[in-house]
């Protein structure tokens, strides 16, 4: 296929497919052409993906995930898994934004994101992945910090409540609480500015031994 050999990624936005194609004099039937086959896959409005055939390496959705609405970063329930600290894997991709909360069902799945002010964002966020194929994700901390927050279900009275709500209803694994930087929880939760999210930290210090 022309485009797989000029294109440097797997995923591609539509102003690249149509530089790609500049050699067509209808770029848009030849994209359709491709659509049809299978040789391009459309997650959204904009953005493509080369077929499983074409592409170099398997593909990344938390990659997906930053570039399907953004600014965004892979967090909440979904990161939890993937750093192992819930019991289960969690299928959809959840993401935290600066934008409007937003849904997107994909080829590839579901993609849901959360919108956070923009004081409560950055913290405790970083890059994953390697060379071409990085994107944006939470901490452990700054994943935990915003599940926490974004459950308007919890509204904890004790430090006693917080231990049955994060061991039996969110299932988080005791070990890997135990083994969370409490100095970056604390910076987290100096952005967030929360009761729930302060009396988060000084329990998980409290268990960890480490300053509250």
């Amino acid at each position: 296929m022309d485009i797989r050999e000029q294109a440097r990624t797997d995923v591609l936005d539509y102003q690249q497919l149509v530089s790609y194609l500049h050699g067509y004099a209808k770029p848009r039937d030849r994209i359709g052409r491709l659509l049809a086959d299978g040789s391009l896959i459309r997650v959204r409005k904009g953005l493509y993906v080369l077929g499983e055939r074409y592409r170099r390496a398997p593909l990344s959705r938390e990659l997906l995930a930053n570039l399907i609405y953004g600014p965004s970063y892979v967090s909440l329930d979904y990161a939890l898994s993937h750093y192992g600290m819930l019991p289960e894997r969690v299928e959809n991709v959840t993401s935290v934004t600066t934008g409007g909360s937003r849904r997107f069902n994909t080829p590839f799945g579901v993609f849901t994101y959360r919108h956070f002010p923009p004081r409560r964002y950055a913290p405790g966020i970083r890059w994953s992945g390697e060379g071409d194929a990085r994107w944006l994700m939470a901490s452990p901390e700054k994943a935990l910090v915003d599940k926490v927050w974004t459950d308007k279900r919890f509204s904890p009275a004790s430090h006693k409540e917080f231990n049955a709500y994060l061991t039996e209803d969110l299932r988080l694994d005791a070990q890997q609480l135990s083994s969370l930087d409490t100095g970056r929880l604390a910076a987290i939760a100096g952005a967030f500015a929360a009761r729930k999210i302060t009396m988060l930290v000084r329990r998980l210090a409290r268990q960890s031994g480490g300053p509250l």
